[in-house]
């Protein structure tokens, strides 16, 4: 259950308005009134062989089955009632995460899982019917795991960048009694295998140790002796695990790493993020008597829950066809740009906001350099393993970023990050994308100079990037398109990178513009 949600919902109780602050409830209430759930969602179904079936239903009916993917098993009436106000904001909150795909959500733990809806998670459904998490009348975002391990962790400690709202702290809970403790032992040529799927680059694998924590017990920093980048947090370590070798190893970054010979133990509690609320948590709290409002102002501290509104009556599911999928007129407007599509990968979806802002801004910047009109529409795919991003693009995995049909395909989130390459290598696709159809039929060194001279110098993996050791001096000296599409090395591409930029930056100071340089 790794999950990263995006809510909108606060409330008085689950049960119906309380009398006290029967006043401020009231006047929330009336803000929000017209911020109602979508009547139905397009969900992706994955299919076995790869792709997704695109169903539309009932939001209802998505709730019930999402909580039954999602909630502890033998959950109560109040934990399961919690969890659908949570599923319900995140869909609300989400429509058109996937729209780069064709749909809103899909039915992976990359969006919520679905699975048959119970009589169970039927009624708590229909109990919190149209409920929403609201801050400051507005969606809020919202986080659930399978368990905090005892605390829960604030947003930026997972994904850097993030916000730190009040009602996501890092503070102790005792509700899931740090279950589940877990072990697990990896030999350090399967660690290295998953890092450099991830890639990080290098040798063997000599040591891993922790160096620093952050203010919830969980690993910050690891030093990784042998590989480049030299270090990783406890989280990017836990998914590259996850992703190449198994999500049943490093169940979460609260672990001890102990080397015997070349086997790593892990030791550590709790499963997922541990940010927001705590599934397993809210399922101990039901058994002790809590209430779904007091569960949600557990893991959601200053959040009210909206009165919600009726089930959509069969004519308004109706009505709720191709023409309105997405998000609906009177639905909260998105807090992001709707112009930039961002596909990321399962445990990367906390950092969507962080890489829609920058890269609009971004666009925005080169726009106004090269001036022409930002694009109506970019879509950003960041690939879960380097293997994955060179089937996509067909370029080797040091090239880092790639522009193919328009869309801009990227290595993994953490490894751009760990290199401080992130917002240079999207920038320098940016160019791309908004350049090349004015460059077509020029040399690849004149499209991949603009990129550069635009976008700012890339540092490769493996290579350092120092400027070429001599002017360009004459069209001799410009690389090859074959050296830049097709380089045999990282060490090489820089070199041919470096000698494209000094070529443009030659036709610009002799008075050309860049639509000129040929």
């Amino acid at each position: 259950m790794r999950r990263a949600l995006a809510a909108a919902i606060i409330a008085s109780s689950v049960g119906g308005v309380t009398n006290r602050g029967s006043v401020h409830r009231a006047a929330s209430v009336a803000v929000l009134a017209d911020r109602a759930a979508p009547a139905a969602i397009r969900v992706g179904l994955a299919k076995p062989g790869g792709g997704y079936a695109i169903v539309e239903m009932p939001i209802e009916t998505y709730v019930a089955r999402v909580v039954a993917g999602e909630a502890a098993r033998d959950s109560r009436a109040a934990a399961l009632e919690a969890l659908a106000i949570t599923v319900r904001t995140f869909a609300a909150a989400n429509l058109g995460r996937h729209r780069a795909d064709g749909f809103d959500l899909c039915d992976q733990t990359h969006c919520q899982v679905l699975r048959a809806a119970t009589s169970a998670t039927e009624h708590a459904a229909e109990a919190t019917s149209g409920r929403l998490l609201l801050h400051d009348g507005a969606p809020a975002s919202v986080y659930y795991s399978a368990s905090c391990g005892g605390r829960t962790a604030i947003p930026s400690d997972v994904w850097p960048g993030h916000e730190d709202p009040p009602y996501l702290p890092s503070r102790s809970d005792d509700a899931c009694g740090g279950a589940p403790e877990w072990t697990a032992e990896l030999r350090a040529g399967d660690l290295a295998r998953a890092l450099r799927a991830s890639g990080f680059h290098g040798g063997a694998l000599r040591d891993m140790r922790v160096v620093s924590r952050n203010e919830s017990g969980r690993v910050a920093r690891l030093q990784l002796d042998g590989l480049d980048p030299p270090s990783v947090s406890g989280q990017d370590l836990r998914v590259a695990v996850g992703r190449t070798l198994g999500w049943q190893h490093i169940k979460s970054a609260a672990f001890d790493v102990r080397r015997n010979g070349d086997v790593y133990r892990f030791s550590g509690h709790g499963s997922g993020h541990g940010v927001g609320l705590c599934v397993i948590g809210s399922a101990n709290l039901a058994e002790q008597g809590r209430t779904a409002a007091q569960i949600l102002a557990r893991y959601f501290p200053g959040l009210d829950v909206s009165v919600g509104s009726a089930r959509p009556t069969a004519s308004a599911r109706g009505a709720a066809g191709a023409s309105t999928r997405g998000r609906p007129a009177n639905a909260p407007a998105a807090p992001m740009d709707d112009a930039i599509a961002v596909s990321l990968p399962d445990e990367d979806e906390g950092e969507r906001a962080t890489i829609v802002r920058e890269s609009a801004a971004a666009r925005d910047a080169l726009a106004r350099a090269l001036g022409v009109p930002a694009p109506a529409r970019l879509t950003l795919r960041f690939h879960p393993t380097t293997d994955d991003y060179e089937r996509a693009t067909g370029r080797a995995w040091f090239t880092s970023g790639a522009s193919v049909n328009g869309e801009v395909h990227l290595l993994p989130l953490a490894t751009l990050r760990e290199r401080g390459v992130l917002e240079r290598t999207i920038r320098h696709e940016l160019v791309h994308v908004m350049a090349d159809g004015a460059l077509a039929g020029r040399p690849a060194w004149v499209k991949e100079g603009a990129a550069l001279y635009f976008g700012g110098e890339q540092t490769l993996p493996g290579a350092s990037p120092p400027r070429p050791p001599f002017p360009a001096t004459s069209r001799a000296a410009c690389p090859s398109d074959n050296e830049l599409v097709n380089p045999v090395s990282a060490g090489a591409l820089a070199n041919a990178y470096a000698r494209a930029r000094a070529c443009f930056e030659k036709e610009i100071a002799g008075g050309r513009t860049w639509r000129d340089v040929r």
